[in-house]
C-alpha cells in the first residue's frame, strides 16, 4: 500500500496523552520543537485529535488556567485516513495540515503521514531531481492522445515520469482540456529536446511549457507557447 509506506508509525512519534495538562503539553511541544503533536488515550490506541503549540500560547497569554487537559484545545478530532485509503482522498484531506494522523483497519492509531513526506513522493514521481526537462503539452481528451504523445516523445528518448492535470479555465475555452507534463530523463540534450518538440507539434500538440530541471529555469512559458524564452526565467 501506498500511503502505508509513507506513514511514520506511533512508535518514533512525539504525543501527548488526552489527561495531560496544558501546561505539561507545552513542555512537550517545546520540548520537541514541534508546532503540533497528536492527542492519544491511555491505551496509545485512540486518537483524539491535535494539539498546536500556537494555541496553547494564545491561552495562555490570555492569563487563562494551564491546569485544564490538553484535551480542552484539540483540533483535527476528524482529520484522519485509512492506511487503505485512496490515494485522492488524502490530498482532500491533508490540505493545510502539517500531517495527517493515519488509522489502521480497526480505526485505532497507526502514525502519521506529514505533508512533506507526501511532496518528496510527488517529487521522486516527477523525477525532479534526476530529470532533464519537463515538457507540459496541452491536448483535448480525444482517445489515444496520451499514447500517441508517448510514442511520438520515445522515438528519440525514453519518458522518466507523466502527469496528467486539468488545463486553466481560459485553456479549456479553446479546447484544451488537459495538461499532460512529461519528464525527460537525465543525459537528454537540448537538441533532442528540440527534435521530441518539433515533433509532438508536428502531432499537432500544443507544447505549452517547457522548464530545464538541471538549470532551474523554465526555457518556454505558458504565455507564448510554442517560442523558446530568449531570456529564460530562474525557477
Amino acid at each position: 500500500m501506498l500511503i502505508k509506506s509513507l506513514v511514520i508509525k506511533k512508535d518514533y512519534l512525539t504525543t501527548v496523552n488526552e489527561h495531560a495538562t496544558l501546561e505539561e503539553a507545552l513542555k512537550i511541544l517545546e520540548d520537541s520543537g514541534y508546532r503540533c503533536v497528536p492527542i492519544l488515550d491511555d491505551t496509545g490506541t485512540i486518537f483524539r485529535g491535535n494539539i498546536y503549540k500556537m494555541h496553547i500560547y494564545r491561552h495562555k497569554s490570555q492569563g487563562k488556567d494551564m491546569s485544564l487537559p490538553v484535551t480542552y484545545l484539540l483540533k483535527n478530532a476528524t482529520k484522519t485516513i485509512k492506511v487503505n485509503s485512496p490515494f485522492f482522498k488524502v490530498f482532500f484531506t491533508i490540505k493545510d495540515l502539517p500531517y495527517i494522523s493515519v488509522l489502521d483497519e480497526e480505526n485505532k492509531f497507526y502514525g502519521i503521514l506529514t505533508h512533506s513526506s507526501l511532496l518528496d513522493m510527488l517529487s521522486d514521481a516527477w523525477n525532479i531531481k534526476t530529470g532533464s526537462y519537463v515538457l507540459t503539452v496541452l491536448t483535448d481528451n480525444s482517445r489515444g492522445n496520451l499514447v500517441k504523445m508517448a510514442k511520438a516523445i520515445s522515438k528519440y528518448s525514453e519518458i522518466a515520469g507523466v502527469m496528467s492535470l486539468d488545463a486553466s479555465s481560459a485553456e479549456v475555452n479553446d479546447n484544451f482540456v488537459r495538461r499532460i507534463l512529461f519528464t525527460l530523463p537525465a543525459g537528454v540534450t537540448e537538441d533532442t529536446m528540440k527534435l521530441i518538440v518539433k515533433r509532438l507539434e508536428a502531432k499537432s500538440y500544443v507544447v505549452a511549457e517547457i522548464e530545464d530541471l538541471q538549470a532551474g529555469m523554465t526555457i518556454m512559458s505558458d504565455e507564448n507557447p510554442g517560442v523558446f524564452m530568449s531570456k529564460p526565467i530562474d525557477d
